[in-house]
């Protein structure tokens, strides 16, 4: 194996304990921190050295296995209930689910992540309102190339669990985005979809 292939896989499987030790979610803050570690940033910043989402993504998905065999079947079947109970008390903003929970990936410090669709974020807050749920709203900046985009989330818990819902405008449930660890459309599943999963019928990549 070349020298910088080495390192690239090196950082991968650092990434990835990152992301499952120290529970950072971002890929791109895990690799970062990981490539400091492996020498100087602007070096590794050149791209050979630097492995993709993907590759770190099967690295995470080898240390939950190896490390939580037995308890992840049942937290996952856990998550996947809370999040189908979410996607009907949701059901008027037309909810996805997206994320670990969706894929399977999940930790003991995993979220549910839920995309929700209204024509403005003051809609969800009133509906939670309304029922006496707490939230904690936040405006989350994402980089893309040289723009900046802004994304609304609120965040929930419980059950001791995490849930970051996303809201988006109205218009764009349609327009799927496209997934950091792909590169592809997302893979989201509606409660239909979701329940379909729970009975053991499909893979959650058919939408």
């Amino acid at each position: 194996m070349r020298t910088a292939d080495r390192i690239r896989a090196s950082i991968a499987r650092e990434a990835a304990r990152i992301m499952y030790e120290e529970g950072v979610k971002e890929y791109r803050d895990a690799k970062r921190k990981a490539a400091k570690a492996f020498g100087p940033e602007k070096a590794l910043s050149l791209g050979s050295h630097l492995p993709s989402n993907a590759e770190i993504h099967r690295e995470l998905s080898l240390l939950i296995c190896m490390h939580e065999g037995e308890a992840q079947p049942e937290r996952l079947l856990r998550m996947r209930e809370l999040a189908l109970s979410l996607l009907e008390l949701f059901e008027q903003f037309r909810p996805f689910l997206v994320g670990s929970v969706l894929t399977g990936t999940v930790t003991e410090r995993s979220d549910i992540d839920i995309h929700l669709f209204a024509d403005a974020p003051e809609d969800v807050e009133m509906f939670l309102e309304e029922r006496g749920i707490p939230y904690d709203p936040e405006t989350v900046s994402i980089r893309y190339g040289s723009e900046f985009r802004e994304y609304y989330h609120l965040y929930l818990e419980q059950n001791g669990l995490v849930i970051d819902c996303t809201v988006y405008h109205t218009s764009e449930r349609h327009r799927r985005p496209v997934s950091s660890i792909t590169g592809r459309p997302m893979e989201r599943a509606d409660a239909r979809r979701l329940r379909e999963l729970l009975a053991g019928d499909e893979s959650p990549s058919r939408e």
